[in-house]
């Protein structure tokens, strides 16, 4: 399907930087089919202009005056509001990343990301997926050992009471680098059908709702 077919994306962008924000305005104008509907200087404002405006996906840094990104999220999920939000920043804090997905965050990426890749995970979070930079998927799992190492009683560890396969954990794995369907077919030899299965297999076992999740339980239980 061309970029022309395609349905508009509506998307709001919540920065503190005007500068960010243009700049990024300015990329995804040249994707063609995603619409830039609004934009908000800090999670306060993004939350009062969520009704009005009805983005499809919100392009979120972490870090803003009055209410940051992880705030913004909380608040979201409190009050019932499921737009699906990317988090974009320039800041390795393992806990703040860890954080934001906990809070619900659908995608993180840095903010060096290509458009390329950035109009990816719009497109991706649109389709209800999720998308994590395997750069930041890194870090996600250095800053978790670390903080096992730190005092890894902060997590509370729930036994799978159906083991994953060898296959399973090979998937779940190449799913923690950032690893599409199609990605990991194409890797391990196998259909993108049967990887789908896989992953709701994965999904299922874990008792998680997403990749993203699913991925942070196995780190959690050490099972990657």
């Amino acid at each position: 399907m061309t970029a022309t077919a395609q349905k508009m994306i509506r998307v709001m962008l919540v920065d503190d930087q005007n500068l960010v924000r243009e700049g990024i305005k300015s990329l995804l104008n040249l994707a063609g089919h995603i619409d830039i509907v609004g934009e908000a200087g800090d999670g306060e404002e993004a939350l009062s202009l969520f009704a009005p405006l009805a983005p499809d996906v919100v392009l979120m840094d972490i870090r803003m005056p009055k209410l940051d990104g992880v705030s913004t999220l909380k608040q979201m999920k409190d009050t019932g509001i499921d737009i699906p939000v990317i988090i974009l920043t320039t800041f390795d804090d393992h806990e703040l990343v860890l954080n934001a997905i906990r809070a619900g965050a659908r995608g993180f990426l840095l903010k060096d990301v290509s458009l390329e890749s950035l109009v990816e995970a719009i497109d991706c979070v649109h389709r209800g997926e999720t998308m994590i930079q395997p750069a930041v998927t890194e870090r996600v799992i250095k800053g978790f050992t670390e903080l096992q190492k730190d005092g890894g009683s902060r997590v509370e560890k729930d036994p799978v009471q159906d083991p994953l396969t060898q296959r399973e954990i090979e998937i779940l794995r190449l799913m923690a680098g950032g690893y599409s369907n199609k990605e990991i077919s194409r890797a391990i030899f196998k259909s993108e059908g049967t990887i789908k299965n896989h992953v709701s297999n994965i999904l299922a076992k874990l008792g998680v709702r997403d990749r993203t999740r699913a991925v942070l339980k196995a780190l959690e239980l050490g099972i990657i």
